[in-house]
């Protein structure tokens, strides 16, 4: 689904060069959940980025469905972004005005959101365990809460590839259990790609895909 060949990302800081990626190579495969594991600083969070097209490689080149990201126009990599991938990051990005349904619904708002599409942000919520803080808005939440809006707005379009940066970072086990069961299912039962970087590895199945980091490199995978 994902070719990454030869990736190096650097980024000026002063007069100093700092190489986040060196040269990385690998696959990420179709209906497969992976794991992108290694110590703060190893390049995890950086290659999760690059494959989300928010940003972009030194050198090197990402294709998706045999297409590279640096031929997409800006419109169609804002499309990619849109309907191709759902991200969850540690950083919410939620409205302080809206409410925790329009805040799911967020990526449909300025298309105008059916009856349907505002039904199914509901129910998404509801399964995130937030059916009674449906009128909530981000200030009336705790961190957690609001880490469940932003997984549900992430799987409410029933993306191709779900990005997740430390998605349970904010969540107790049990909800980040919860979490993982229902991108889990979603890679099931959609063949949806998943990638998630995080330091838990507790939430780590044989059959799933690592690829580890360390100082910009892959350092093994298990492909």
């Amino acid at each position: 689904m994902i070719e990454i060949q030869n990736v190096t990302k650097t980024h000026v800081k002063g007069q100093t060069d700092v190489h986040a990626l060196r040269g990385v190579t690998c696959s990420i495969e179709r209906g497969v959940f992976h794991f992108i594991l290694g110590p703060s600083g190893s390049g995890k969070s950086s290659l999760l980025y690059l494959i989300g097209a928010l940003d972009e490689p030194t050198s090197g080149e990402i294709l998706f469905e045999d297409r590279p990201l640096s031929a997409l126009t800006n419109p169609e990599r804002d499309a990619y972004r849109r309907d191709d991938v759902g991200f969850i990051f540690q950083s919410f990005n939620l409205l302080n005005n809206l409410d925790a349904v329009d805040n799911t619904l967020v990526p449909y708002l300025p298309q105008g959101v059916s009856t349907e599409l505002r039904d199914r942000a509901v129910e998404m919520l509801k399964q995130v365990g937030l059916g009674d803080r449906l009128d909530h808005r981000p200030h009336q939440l705790s961190g957690g809460e609001q880490q469940r809006i932003a997984i549900a707005r992430a799987l409410l379009k029933q993306p191709k590839l779900v990005l997740a940066d430390e998605p349970t970072g904010e969540l107790d086990s049990a909800t980040g259990a919860e979490v993982f069961g229902l991108l889990r299912k979603l890679c099931a039962d959609r063949e949806t790609t998943v990638v998630v970087v995080t330091h838990d590895h507790s939430f780590v199945e044989p059959t799933d895909r690592i690829l580890r980091m360390k100082d910009g490199q892959l350092q093994q995978s298990n492909s």
